[in-house]
């Protein structure tokens, strides 16, 4: 059984396809997701990972933050701003967090420009 998956930002549908499971970091946690899991609602963490999985590939996307939906085996990933792995270029996000690490003040949390680009990263298999 597969789960159908769609990773939508506000312009365009940036991957839809099946999947055996996606993984993503809610505020609430981390949540895996197979099909027959029950319906669920989340919010997806600041500047984190969104990992869809089949048979054949894993597609790796970074998530400025955004929204989870599960719904009788259909997954919509809703997010603010998101990249996928293979569009991710390495130098560019290292400068975009170097940036945002540098206006970021003194605060104990990270700027979210930070965690975004830390996230584009981990998606691009950097970090």
């Amino acid at each position: 059984m597969t789960l159908h998956v769609a990773l939508v930002v506000p312009d365009r549908e940036l991957w839809s396809g099946e999947a055996t499971i996606v993984i993503a970091k809610t505020t609430e946690g981390d949540i895996g997701v197979l099909a027959g899991h029950s319906p669920v609602f989340g919010i997806l963490a600041e500047g984190s990972l969104v990992e869809i999985v089949n048979d054949d590939n894993r597609v790796r996307a970074a998530v400025s933050g955004g929204f989870l939906s599960v719904a009788d085996d259909k997954v919509s990933i809703l997010a603010a701003q998101a990249r996928l792995g293979g569009e991710v270029d390495a130098d560019e996000a290292r400068r975009e967090l170097d940036a945002a690490l540098a206006e970021g003040g003194a605060g104990p949390e990270e700027p979210a420009d930070a965690k975004y680009a830390r996230a584009l990263l981990r998606a691009a298999g950097q970090a």
